[in-house]
């Protein structure tokens, strides 16, 4: 049973020789307390999908579960006409503070939060020349750690899906965690929830090529699909590696890759794609038809905009994610593992509207950081699908040119028990 020594055995930090550096301090019945940044917070927004589950809980394993930390500051950067910061702050006994910094020293000039949620989905920003969405998510990172280092202390710190749509920033924040030594989690539900049939790709194994089909749109969606590759990318003989090069499709030019065959043609398996849609539990239908495999031609006339990110890894690995709205309404995996001949192939499965309860499943991850103090998945996991979507949308900006990715040279070794939830 995790308790308050153990959470702050964990999380409590001290200067050291200049640096942030875990250390031990005394037991306390208090319970934790956490802070909550964010964009906005609406109906469906983000903030509501996550900061929510540690007002009111989530289900877990056939029971509802409380998580043992209170909210007790939030900053809210945006509030719409349908603003629902207000009415939970009211509801749940927690001020809404006009800066980032007030928030996690809760009015005082010390920090006095023992874990931050930073979400930095959904409200009114600029995008850039890529159509990239400038979320905020580095600037209000920048902020927390500014409050850690002013203080001379640090505490864990999660961050709602790709770390910026900047690279040079999204490499800065894993960074900054790494100096100043807290522990730092990011990512998307679509690794950690549950999966059908409840397959995982085997440590070590060989693989040759991969592919996801999935739904949503650009800067947003391709996010989650290239999560769902990279979680079981990362599981392949000698860990991860790092990509080397990607280039994005668009329109017609994603219909003539997945008439070329192959992906020495130009496309991806055919096997894997087969593989993906008899996995989906949404495949569009022509009309009087009940779970027919569509044709070429029913795909154009729903597919009205297709994308493809086709990337290649440092080992020699093959990727393929596609963007199929109107062809499918879900996220599915296949993968080409040396040596067999069927394909490995899942659906990553996603509860509907309202209980989304793919969002308690990474809640539940970060919630366990906060308590341990330890990262349950590397950082480094996210901070290449953060570059995988730079690289992606860069390519479809010039043209749908090849680009290459020596920055992307990521290597690390992913936990030897996959997290997703199985129960």
């Amino acid at each position: 049973m995790i308790t308050r020594r153990t959470f702050l055995g964990a999380v409590g930090v001290g200067l050291v020789g200049g640096r942030l550096v875990l250390a031990a301090d005394p037991p306390s019945k208090k319970r934790a307390r956490m802070a909550i940044v964010t964009t906005e917070w609406r109906y469906h927004s983000h903030a509501w999908h996550m900061g929510e589950r540690f007002l009111v809980g989530y289900p877990i394993n056939g029971r509802w579960h409380q998580p043992p930390l209170d909210v007790v500051a939030a900053y809210v950067d945006q509030t719409p006409e349908n603003d629902l910061s207000r009415k939970r702050a009211q509801e749940f006994g927690f001020p809404i503070y006009p800066t980032i910094a007030q928030a996690l020293r809760r009015g005082g000039d010390k920090l006095a939060v023992d874990a931050v949620l930073i979400i930095g989905e959904h409200g009114d920003y600029p995008t850039n020349e890529y159509g990239q969405k400038k979320y905020p998510r580095y600037e209000f990172f920048k902020q927390v750690t500014d409050v850690f280092r002013r203080d001379g202390v640090a505490v864990p710190v999660f961050n709602d899906k790709h770390l910026s749509w900047k690279w040079d920033w999204a490499k800065e924040m894993v960074d900054i965690s790494r100096e100043l030594r807290f522990p730092f989690l990011a990512g998307s539900s679509l690794s950690v929830t549950w999966r059908m049939p409840d397959i995982d790709l085997p440590l070590g194994s060989e693989v040759e090529e991969m592919l996801c089909v999935a739904i949503g749109g650009l800067d947003s969606y391709d996010f989650h699909a290239l999560e769902v590759i990279q979680c079981m990318a990362e599981r392949r003989r000698d860990g991860e590696t790092g990509v080397t090069a990607m280039q994005a499709l668009r329109g017609n030019s994603v219909w003539k890759a997945m008439e070329a065959g192959g992906w020495g043609s130009g496309g991806w398996d055919p096997r894997l794609f087969e593989a993906c849609l008899s996995r989906s539990h949404t495949l569009a239908q022509g009309e009087t038809f009940s779970h027919r495999y569509p044709t070429l031609t029913q795909m154009h006339e729903w597919v009205k905009d297709p994308v493809a990110y086709r990337f290649e890894y440092a080992d020699g690995l093959k990727a393929t994610m596609l963007l199929m709205n109107g062809l499918v309404g879900d996220f599915t995996f296949a993968a080409r593992l040396k040596g067999q001949t069927e394909p490995l192939s899942t659906l990553f499965y996603l509860p509907p509207n309202p209980n989304v309860v793919y969002s308690a499943a990474l809640m539940s991850k970060a919630e366990e950081m906060f308590l341990t103090g330890k990262a349950p998945y590397p950082i480094e996991r996210t901070l290449l699908t953060s570059g995988l979507v730079e690289a992606g949308m860069r390519s479809l900006g010039l043209g749908q040119k090849r680009i290459e990715t020596p920055h992307l040279a990521i290597r690390y070794q992913p936990p030897r028990d996959s997290t997703y939830w199985r129960s």
